[in-house]
């Protein structure tokens, strides 16, 4: 079975003495993609170096929207030189994330606007972050008329919430969070979504499946996380393995169908 990692920090300082080591376990385990999602200017080149030297692995770089006391007024215009390359395969991670008391919400609003408006003059997808946010986010992507699609990266929300991301042309991205029989609501969201609308990711470091729970997650586990959804959907391996793998080339890997 082949399998694509949507959204992963292998480049990361928490991989960098045993980053070797680490691909070569997501390859042996079936990942034949992975994306790297940038969450601030700092790390930007690093992504863009590993994904010129892995074939297997892909950029898209973006500001997050819990670094903003990081971000410079020149980073957007940085983002959207890179957007011109034809280096990356999406703008991200990018998005609103309310979750934390006392962020700046209208400094948040500007800069996600902003970096769609990026996504959109080159035609990318974008990889969401969103926490507490999933309506705001839903209404700006109306209001600008956002037509690129993308990825909610580790979504969190509610079924009707889900169903209208699809609305708007977006797949929803399952992690190791459904491995944990706790996490009712992800549970049955992920099984009642159709399967043409569905993509896997560790995020890795962050989000080990149960059985690593504590434990520094790896793109070597995503097949993990497979089984976990086959076991809530009742459908075999291959075949969610096969569809995700189908979702994730057409949004993010077109020219590699």
């Amino acid at each position: 079975m082949e399998l694509v990692d949507t959204h992963n920090h292998l480049d990361l300082p928490v991989f960098k003495t045993d980053f070797d080591e680490v691909l070569q376990s997501a390859r042996e385990a079936g990942i034949v993609a992975q994306v790297l999602p940038g969450v601030c200017r700092a790390g930007w080149q690093r992504i863009v170096s590993l994904s010129a030297e892995h074939a297997d692995l892909h950029a898209a770089i973006g500001l997050h929207p819990l670094y903003m006391t990081h971000h410079g007024r020149d980073d957007l215009e940085l983002l959207r030189s890179h957007g011109g390359t034809g280096n990356l395969v999406a703008i991200g991670e990018i998005g609103l994330d309310y979750y934390v008391q006392d962020v700046d919400r209208a400094a948040q609003q500007e800069l996600f606007e902003a970096q769609l408006a990026v996504a959109a003059e080159f035609r990318l997808p974008v990889l969401l972050h969103v926490r507490k946010a999933h309506d705001q986010v839903q209404a700006i992507l109306r209001r600008k008329h956002f037509d690129c699609g993308g990825i909610v990266h580790a979504f969190s929300g509610s079924l009707q919430q889900a169903e209208k991301y699809l609305q708007l042309g977006f797949l929803i991205s399952v992690c190791g969070s459904v491995t944990y029989d706790r996490a009712t609501r992800i549970r049955s969201v992920i099984a009642a979504l159709p399967l043409e609308s569905l993509v896997l990711e560790t995020d890795a470091p962050d989000i080990p499946p149960a059985t690593h729970h504590g434990e520094r997650n790896s793109p070597a586990y995503l097949p993990e996380i497979l089984l976990a959804a086959a076991a809530l959907r009742r459908e075999s391996k291959e075949e969610i393995a096969a569809q995700t793998t189908a979702n994730s080339r057409r949004l993010l890997f077109p020219d590699s169908l």
